[in-house]
């Protein structure tokens, strides 16, 4: 059964109109009395345009003939002879205004499920304001059409949009307009399932609405980062923000973030107190019905149907739902009335009802398709499963549950993850590149400028030179072959000067482009304080060799489950990081998207993984790199710890020290590992350890032992580092982070390091 998770879509105040208020009766009587007075077509089609705008909440329909009604006035048959007889500054005029209808038209339709329309509308609006190099309308535009196309789930084409917004923004200088595309961008990783994406994105746009003092804008983001931690089944993180955000929306008399909140919290308590969801659902309801916001209210209705299905009050959850489908049937919505249309079919199928349930679901299907909304579709192909299979018609039930994950597939694909990632990337590179060149440029003035004085000086030279050798005649001649010697040899020193000089500035670009790298590795890589949200008796010790690292940690929480792995890629430096991002996007897909959560499997996947990106399956494969991993499943539900992987797994218990030993073979390598260990056939060990009061476990890779060093120029080897953890056992997790740093740098003294370090302890 499906519910209304309410996100704050911080491009509201571009896309859709504030919510209705008492206010807003008073700005209508003023726009209307505005239109009987207005005598000159350009002012009548900007109030029309400004009361449709209005009027969208109450009535969309309305808003939408009025819009037409302003486009018809300010869009004569011939625009551009119309435009030609007006001045500069009113063709300007009309221009801007006629954009502003187009955008607000493409919001209407959006706000009704028409996607074709909407997109079209908000297509032409971008292109006149292109055309007028009007970026601000450019930003609002492409952030409109980025929602759109997150609500049909194309989600590449959605941050490719919002993208191109925050760069405006930015470009701008627009803080607010940079924390809505933020928020946007962490919306399409929400929905994807990658919840450190999502949540830096947030914590981002959080930081900017905080130092703008913006308080809506703040209580937004709390509740949208609670989101992510109720997507992650940790409920009391998730309330803990709800109630942060409803706080500061009370505060400020915010009525719109209030309802949003209440009815996320509703939703939380729907899992075990059903008195108490219902009775924040009510409240939600009670204040979407001050706002007289049919959309809200109908959405809270709906809930409150769930909550009543969830406790098999069917009656009542039917109720409810006509209630919501019957308003969102007033509004024009399609895609919530296809919404509410496949919640009633599959309570149908619950009760037995399997004609009606068929009959529900096919509008819901049908709507859905007609309009390009995949991810709903997707579900209700699986309630269509649901029903055949309950009616005992199991080859109708495969064939659309074949439907259901071939668009589950579409929506979640490794194309899509890839498009995102690159879109991302391109971002980042696009405002690298910008800076480079603007700097570049500079450079290049200066340089033109210095050449230009220097060739003064050396034609004044050269002509005083001629004068003192005119006058001076046979007596200077060896003076002037003299001077000529030294100037060919100061040419020369010049010369090995500038080579020097621009060796040293290719160095510098190479250097700010790895330290650029370093930048989106950091990024991907958790900081140790989020890793400790998870286990907070823990250190992460992390020494790259160079400025990009070949090791890298990773961490993810599942239900009850803590998964967390340290990763040895093939090198360091640059084609290391290459590596580690590969196997970090790769254990996001095993873990947080097929919700695998076993070690040996986590391997198996990843294994298979790295050979298909690297194509190492096929004979002369360019790539024989892999990775060598610990990987540990903390599973606080069942009290026992399992782990997998190549790297020794150190355990300390009741004062002895344990060393679990992993497979000899790593993960990945093409050329003779790949014949010798056929990567379908490897199975990797699954070590289960029961879990004890005070226990700590420590994942290495083996830059730490292996570092040469002492007087000697030995390697530290195991058996130091199994001393270090005996004998500092007593100490916390950071104390022991401190020693391992100062152990790790006193061996090590002048001798340079020799590969990438990594050391992770857990107190459990």
């Amino acid at each position: 059964m499906k519910k209304f998770i309410f996100l704050i879509i911080l491009t509201a105040s571009f896309l859709i109109p504030n919510s209705f208020c008492f206010g807003q009766n008073r700005k209508i009587d003023s726009l209307l009395t505005q239109l009987k007075s207005d005598k000159e077509d350009t002012s009548k089609a900007k109030h029309l345009n400004a009361l449709g705008w209005a009027l969208m909440n109450q009535n969309p329909d309305t808003a939408i003939i009025l819009g037409n009604q302003a486009l018809e006035i300010i869009t004569p048959v011939s625009s551009a002879e119309f435009i030609s007889t007006k001045e500069p500054s009113e063709g300007k005029r009309i221009i801007f205004i006629r954009a502003s209808i187009l955008q607000h038209l493409g919001v209407y339709y959006y706000s009704k499920g028409e996607y074709a329309k909407a997109i079209d509308y908000a297509m032409n609006a971008l292109k006149l304001d292109e055309e007028q190099k009007n970026k601000t309308g450019m930003a609002i535009c492409l952030g409109n059409i980025g929602n759109i196309y997150f609500s049909k789930g194309d989600y590449p084409k959605a941050l490719d949009y919002y993208f191109k917004a925050l760069n405006i923004a930015e470009e701008l200088g627009y803080k607010r307009g940079i924390s809505t595309h933020l928020s946007n961008i962490g919306l399409v990783y929400f929905d994807q399932g990658n919840y450190p994406q999502a949540i830096d994105y947030y914590f981002k746009s959080l930081k900017i609405e905080e130092e703008l003092g913006n308080k809506d804008g703040i209580a937004g983001s709390l509740i949208n980062i609670g989101l992510v931690y109720f997507d992650q089944g940790d409920d009391s993180k998730a309330l803990n923000y709800y109630f942060k955000g409803l706080k500061i929306a009370e505060e400020i008399g915010e009525m719109q973030i209030q309802t949003t909140a209440l009815g996320n919290i509703g939703m939380i308590y729907s899992k075990n107190n059903y008195s108490q969801a219902l009775e924040y659902y009510f409240k939600a309801l009670k204040i979407a019905q001050k706002l007289e916001d049919k959309e809200v209210i109908a959405r809270h209705l709906g809930n409150i149907g769930v909550s009543y299905n969830d406790q098999k009050d069917y009656p009542q959850a039917i109720s409810y739902f006509f209630k919501s489908l019957k308003m969102t049937e007033d509004l024009g919505d399609n895609r919530e009335i296809a919404f509410w249309f496949g919640n009633i079919g599959e309570v149908y199928t619950t009760i037995g009802k399997f004609k009606e349930a068929e009959q529900y679901l096919k509008r819901a299907t049908t709507l859905d398709d007609s309009i390009g909304a995949i991810n709903d579709l997707q579900g209700w192909e699986e309630g269509f499963s649901v029903l055949y299979d309950s009616m005992g018609l199991y080859k109708e039930a495969l064939i659309h549950y074949k439907k259901s994950i071939a668009l589950k597939d579409t929506i979640f694909s490794q194309k899509n993850k890839k498009q995102l990632i690159r879109k991302e990337m391109n971002y980042e590179f696009d405002k690298k590149e910008a800076a480079t060149k603007a700097e570049h440029d500079k450079e290049m003035a200066v340089a033109e400028a210095e050449k230009k004085k220097q060739k003064i000086i050396i034609w004044s030279v050269i002509a005083g030179l001629l004068l003192v050798i005119v006058f001076a005649g046979f007596v200077f001649r060896s003076l002037r072959i003299t001077r000529k010697q030294k100037y060919i040899i100061e040419l020369q020193k010049n010369e090995v000067d500038k080579q020097k000089e621009i060796v040293e500035k290719q160095k510098e670009k190479i250097v700010d482009s790895i330290t650029y790298a370093q930048r989106i590795q950091q990024s991907i890589l958790m900081e140790e304080s989020e890793v400790q949200n998870y286990l907070p008796e823990c250190f992460i010790y992390f020494q790259p060799k160079d400025i990009v690292s070949g090791d890298f940690y990773w961490c993810s929480k599942l239900g009850d489950k803590i998964i967390i792995a340290a990763v040895d890629c093939t090198g360091h430096g640059v084609p290391g990081a290459f590596m580690s991002m590969i196997g970090n996007t790769l254990l996001n897909q095993i873990v947080n998207e097929k919700q695998i959560t076993k070690p040996s499997e986590i391997l198996h996947y990843l294994n298979l993984g790295v050979y298909e990106a690297l194509h190492q399956k096929k004979d002369g494969a360019l790539s024989d790199d892999g990775m060598d991993t610990a990987v540990c499943c903390i599973d606080y539900k069942n009290n026992e710890l399992q782990y997998a992987g190549q790297n020794s797994l150190y355990v300390l218990s009741d004062g002895k020290l344990e060393v679990i030993k992993g497979d000899i073979y790593g993960i990945g390598g093409g050329g003779m590992i790949a014949k010798l260990h056929d990567p379908l056939k490897k199975v990797f060990a699954n070590h289960v350890i029961p879990m004890k009061k005070g226990m700590s476990i420590y994942l290495s890779t083996d830059g730490y032992m292996d570092q040469f060093g002492g007087a000697e120029r030995k390697k530290f080897g195991a058996h130091r580092f199994k001393d270090l953890l005996l004998n500092n056992q007593h100490l916390n997790m950071q104390k022991q982070k401190e020693l391992f740093s100062s152990a790790h740098d006193e061996w090590k003294g002048k001798t340079v390091q020799i590969d990438d370090v990594l050391v992770i302890g857990i107190e459990l």
